[in-house]
């Protein structure tokens, strides 16, 4: 029994990752408003490796929509403007020394309503991920079901199913607030 009850720990864990890897890719999405985020995944070639752009250059947000990009390392600014401009995010960096100045366009609708989109597509991942820790939570059940009662398997089953809808409600609330934020003009 000790072991169901750590098995039901590691799978509200797993579940609560998949609601945060939702959030991290949802933080990319450009929502015509400038944000540290935006520039998280963007990677750079740096002394023959690559690595993160938070790990060779700090990034600021002076005004709502304009990101400053302060490169440590005067050589490394032709590499950050590199992996800004190929980092498809539409945008286009202005270099001043060692800052680098990015625009945050205005979106128009129909950008908006494909952001909305892709939005959608990345919450429905995270469903489906949340969705195979319960499927492989109720395999390890169905074997388990030897070993314990009838009564204690139901039990297990429900708490996997109300941990399932606590997952699946955390996704829709983060994409619910996306797609506000997306909106608003």
């Amino acid at each position: 029994m000790a072991s169901a009850t750590h098995d039901m720990n590691e799978i509200k864990r797993r579940m609560a990752g998949a609601a945060a890897a939702l959030k991290t890719e949802l933080s990319g999405l450009r929502t015509g408003r400038a944000s540290t985020h935006l520039l998280d995944p963007v990677m750079v070639d740096a002394y023959g490796q690559s690595m993160s752009l938070n790990q060779c250059a700090s990034v600021t947000v002076p005004e709502p929509r304009l990101i400053a990009v302060n490169v440590w390392d005067k050589s490394l600014v032709k590499a950050v403007e590199k992996a800004i401009v190929d980092s498809n995010l539409g945008l286009s960096p202005a270099t001043e020394g060692q800052t680098i100045r990015l625009r945050i366009p205005e979106l128009n609708q129909d950008r908006r309503k494909e952001l909305v989109k892709l939005a959608h597509k990345y919450a429905e991942t995270a469903r489906v991920a949340v969705r195979h820790v319960r499927r492989d939570a109720l395999d390890i059940l169905k074997k388990l079901e030897k070993d314990h009662g009838k009564d204690e398997i139901e039990r297990f089953t429900t708490d996997i199913q109300k941990a399932t809808d606590a997952g699946i409600a955390e996704v829709d609330q983060l994409l619910a607030a996306k797609e506000k934020e997306i909106l608003t003009v």
